[in-house]
């Protein structure tokens, strides 16, 4: 871990210990190791001491989102970019919620977010994280490294509130979503007119295919992405709201799934009625059309199911 310092690694590695969730990085070791060497220093050679520390993680095969992002909309198909953009909210509704004190990332960014070989996204980077019991409001004189991904309170401010990450994670769902330049590239486009527009570039990938369900779920996740970085603190949601709008939209999910099932199981009745009347008017003996007619029909219903 090049380039942090002591504090820095410290909270990395609390922080990882702490977090354990499906959509956080698990750790699984830690080495520190300080040895004497001889370097040259001023055309001399002298002893000095070299400190040397890892954390050991869990590999992650699909590597870092920043990987599968750029000017354009997420080329993955939506149901992985879906499970992507749920699993990063459940992952910092983790942090925030999920432990004893609140985990504040405040470095949250494509870069630090690693999708395992089945693209389930899982938080890392704690280094700049901060572990609070309230959920007040807090200043610093540290500056962040990246300013796109932080909200204008901290940048004039220096303010840190739970609603630091949760602009993060709108800006990152707009990467998702319409690319990496998004949100300077759309700044001025009134929200409404931003929605239809990058709602209009996933219907044109899917070429007008897009069934009701993915339609719900790709405009809600432009509509948290646009409540997330509001200038406002005030405006933009928790993380609890995220998560149960979504939830939401699941709800809706299972209740047409649930609908489409019963419609199922009536054809499936419908057809077995009509195959035993058929079976009853044309058996000849045991290996008739009517028990091969029967057969398929059964056949049919295990395939569907």
């Amino acid at each position: 871990m090049p380039g942090i310092d002591n504090e820095e690694f410290i909270n990395e590695f609390h922080n990882v210990v702490r977090a354990r969730h499906q959509n956080t990085i698990l750790l699984l070791g830690y080495c520190h190791h300080t040895a004497q060497v001889l370097v040259e220093h001023n055309g001399k050679h002298v002893s000095a001491i070299v400190e040397e520390r890892s954390l050991c993680s869990e590999y992650l095969q699909g590597g870092s989102l920043d990987n599968h992002l750029s000017n354009e909309p997420c080329a993955l198909a939506w149901h992985t970019c879906y499970k992507i953009i749920r699993g990063i909210c459940e992952g910092l509704h983790y942090l925030h919620k999920g432990v004893e004190y609140p985990i504040y990332h405040l470095e949250l960014k494509p870069t630090k977010i690693f999708l395992d070989n089945y693209m389930m996204p899982k938080i890392g980077g704690f280094g700049f994280s901060r572990l609070f019991d309230t959920t007040e409001t807090f200043n610093t004189s540290e500056v962040a490294r990246t300013s796109v991904y932080m909200p204008p309170e901290y940048i004039s401010k220096r303010q840190i509130t739970p609603k630091f990450d949760v602009f993060s994670l709108g800006i990152i769902i707009l990467q998702i979503m319409a690319g990496k330049e998004s949100y300077t590239k759309y700044a001025d486009i009134p929200p409404k007119e931003f929605i239809e527009h990058v709602y209009g570039l996933w219907v044109n990938r899917m070429q007008g295919t897009i069934s009701k369900d993915t339609s719900c779920e790709v405009r809600t996740c432009i509509e948290i992405a646009l409540k997330c970085v509001e200038s406002s603190q005030v405006k933009r949601p928790t993380i609890k709201q995220i998560i149960q709008r979504l939830n939401k939209i699941d709800i809706v999910e299972c209740s047409s799934i649930g609908e489409l099932y019963r419609t199922r199981e009536f054809a499936f009745e419908f057809l077995e009625r009509i195959t035993n009347d058929f079976s009853d008017q044309n058996k000849v003996g045991s290996g008739g059309y009517g028990d091969i007619y029967k057969g398929g029909a059964r056949q049919w219903r295990r395939d569907c199911c």
